[in-house]
């Protein structure tokens, strides 16, 4: 694919990003787009590997290698490379029903298993990925496709996240009548208040979410199942039930001081952010401000630097990052073979904000948390960390062990906790008898995504805990083809 010799020739390339300095003035999107010409020598990098891995989406060591949409990745880079942007759009809205967002907020395993990557830079897939669709919708030859037979039945679909989102699509596409349930004021779950607006403009979100309603899917807001509606009702209105609620239990850190004011969940404060934001502009004072405080945020990922960056455009007066676990390499370790995803050092674009900002990283690593430290009024004020090394215990277990004598006192008047997430919420997995996992996850064999309930499903984190959007997209897509078939026989979805 692409031009033979084209990734010999010519250099990866991606678009610039707005100075850090002047990007945290504002909430926007921050990079920009390269030129038609650049995008398509980029596409003729895609170098005719004969065994590609960037759309395979497999697990190796537990983490992704290649696209989890199995996007053909290949074929599209060759029609960018030759001009045929529309015939890429084709291709590329086969495997992925939203480009638009994995174009934005993947990691990109697609690149870190790229063979290109082995002994140089790997294809600017994401850009490219990003690009198509972007042109698709400047064009107008993203519209409405609305099936032209309804088969009858109704399904419902619980979380408006990536995974019941695209559940919702390709259940609409094969004639069935969907009705998709969100407990926010706005469609999106993890892809509306769970993403800061600079990764992904909620325009691009509603953007896609009209299209779906016009093409048949009702959306039904402020209505959370478990409690506005009881779970059961669903299963005796609708022919099938396909929860993709995510796994929104946040990952707390019970230790002294815990109950101090100004210690939240990540997700309390990116979530008010967001629809302060989208609500005001701010004007409304109704979110969790980091301005002029001290912040700590405690986790790494992408959720720990979202965190960061958001801090930093309301103006707060420091913030630094702790993670648990050691730095990682500048290059890839002789543990972490290609096409494993690549575990190396870099600064995401919360950690080139406080560098440009504050002048340094702000990640510590190989830091725990004691206990918190609070003021007269019962107000967080500080930490008391210690340094760790990790180390086996008797049983060949890596654990943490503390450095004696490496206790500090960091000061923090706002702690936002950013560990992660432990597995679904439990009312509607409660209400409707679902058999769960040894993680608390909803029980469903991937592939086949039936619960223990007949005609109830489950896909996404819901499912499979905590995960990257790209699979959440894949998951709603399986699970679909499944509750097609169970409604119907037989399916013809992919």
């Amino acid at each position: 694919m692409g031009k033979p010799t084209g990734f010999l020739e010519y250099k990866r390339e991606v678009p610039k990003e707005e100075d850090p300095l002047l990007r945290v003035k504002h909430y926007r999107e921050f990079h920009e787009h390269l030129p038609e010409d650049k995008l398509q020598v980029q596409g003729a990098r895609c170098m005719d590997c004969g065994i590609p891995f960037c759309h395979s989406g497999t697990l190796i060591a537990g983490m992704a290698s290649g696209c989890p949409v199995n996007n053909l990745i290949p074929e599209w880079n060759d029609l960018v490379y030759r001009g045929q942007w529309r015939e890429a759009l084709n291709r590329l809205h086969k495997t992925n029903n939203f480009p638009e967002f994995t174009g934005r907020v993947c990691p990109a395993p697609c690149e870190g298993s790229c063979t290109a990557g082995l002994n140089g830079q790997p294809i600017t897939i994401k850009t490219i990925e990003r690009s198509i669709v972007d042109k698709g919708f400047e064009e107008g030859w993203i519209v409405p496709e609305p099936p032209k037979n309804r088969t009858g039945k109704k399904v419902a679909v619980v979380g408006s996240g990536p995974s019941g989102l695209a559940a919702a699509a390709q259940l609409n596409k094969a004639g069935h009548t969907v009705t998709v349930y969100e407990r926010a004021d706005r469609v999106g779950g993890l892809l509306m208040y769970g993403i800061p607006n600079m990764k992904l403009e909620k325009t691009v979100i509603q953007r896609r979410v009209d299209l779906l309603t016009a093409e048949g899917v009702t959306f039904v807001t402020n209505t959370e199942i478990g409690k506005d509606i009881p779970a059961d009702q669903l299963k005796r209105e609708f022919d099938a039930v396909v929860l993709c609620g995510g796994a929104t239990a946040g990952r707390d850190l019970r230790i002294e001081g815990r109950e101090f004011k100004g210690i939240h969940l990540a997700m309390e404060f990116l979530k008010a952010n967001t629809k302060s934001l989208l609500d005001s502009n701010h004007e409304d004072g109704s979110y969790i401000s980091a301005k002029g405080k001290d912040v700590v945020v405690i986790g790494g990922g992408d959720t720990g630097t979202d965190c960061v960056g958001t801090s930093i455009r309301h103006g707060c007066n420091s913030v630094i990052q702790l993670e648990i676990m050691p730095k990682a390499p500048d290059v890839r370790a002789a543990n972490n073979p290609w096409p494993e995803w690549p575990k190396v050092y870099k600064m995401d674009y919360g950690q080139e904000e406080a560098a440009a900002k504050y002048g340094a990283d702000p990640r510590r690593y190989l830091v725990n948390t004691k206990h918190f430290i609070g003021d007269d009024n019962g107000h967080v004020k500080e930490l008391l960390t210690v340094e760790i090394e990790w180390k086996r215990d008797d049983s060949g277990r890596m654990i943490p062990v503390e450095v004696p004598g490496s206790e500090k006192i960091i000061p923090a008047q706002l702690v936002l906790l950013a560990m992660g997430f432990t597995g679904p919420e439990n009312t509607v997995l409660e209400q409707l008898g679902v058999e769960r996992d040894e993680r608390s996850n909803a029980k469903a064999a991937y592939d086949k995504f039936a619960t223990s309930v007949p005609g109830v499903f489950a896909a996404g984190d819901m499912r499979r805990g905590q995960s990257l959007v790209v699979w959440a997209i894949n998951e709603g897509r399986a699970a679909a083809r499944e509750v097609d078939r169970y409604l119907m026989g037989a399916s013809n979805l992919p």
